[in-house]
């Protein structure tokens, strides 16, 4: 996976946990209006905000984005409580150029002619909103958290929440 510079402070923020994660589980609308989530291999996060995805065009994801552009992908470490969730708006990308600078041998077994897969496509994500948890690093300073919340109702001790205005829609 490759994370650009980020000169946003937010975007910052964003870029560390999504780094951490790697795996995202993306959300989109279904035509009767249920949610439906997969998990996806983030490939990238550019440096203008932007969320990379390889994908197949034949998928019942490219669909729903297409016919509601409004998306959601969470990420989750819970071995350290840490959790991303961010809204944003889709789009179907079928640049070659951008493919081939995207390209892992990881993503073979899903598109076996390679960059030559008529069905390859890439989706972009272009986020408009993150909201996240960060709990503290190690087991004892959650443990320790979690005490004191307890003891205390000091809820500040869990770790850190914020929601982000990353991008006005």
């Amino acid at each position: 996976m490759k994370i650009d510079e980020q000169h946003d402070a937010a975007l910052a923020k964003v870029a560390e946990m999504v780094d951490d994660a790697k795996f995202a589980m993306l959300t989109t609308i279904a035509k009767d209006g249920s949610l439906q989530s997969r998990p996806m291999a983030t490939m990238q996060l550019d440096s203008e905000g932007n969320l990379w995805f390889f994908t197949s065009l034949s998928s019942l994801k490219i669909a729903e984005a297409q016919a509601d552009q409004h998306v959601n992908l969470s990420y989750a470490r819970t071995d350290k409580q840490d959790y991303l969730s961010l809204s944003g708006t889709a789009e179907l990308v079928r640049d070659k150029e951008k493919m081939h600078t995207l390209w892992s041998p990881w993503i073979k077994p899903w598109f076996p002619e390679g960059l030559d897969d008529p069905d390859l496509a890439l989706l972009k994500v272009s986020i408009t909103a993150a909201e996240y948890w960060d709990a503290p690093n190690s087991a004892m300073g959650r443990a320790y958290g979690l005490v004191k919340a307890i003891a205390t109702g000091d809820k500040d001790a869990l770790g850190e929440h914020q929601k982000l205005d990353v991008k006005g829609e």
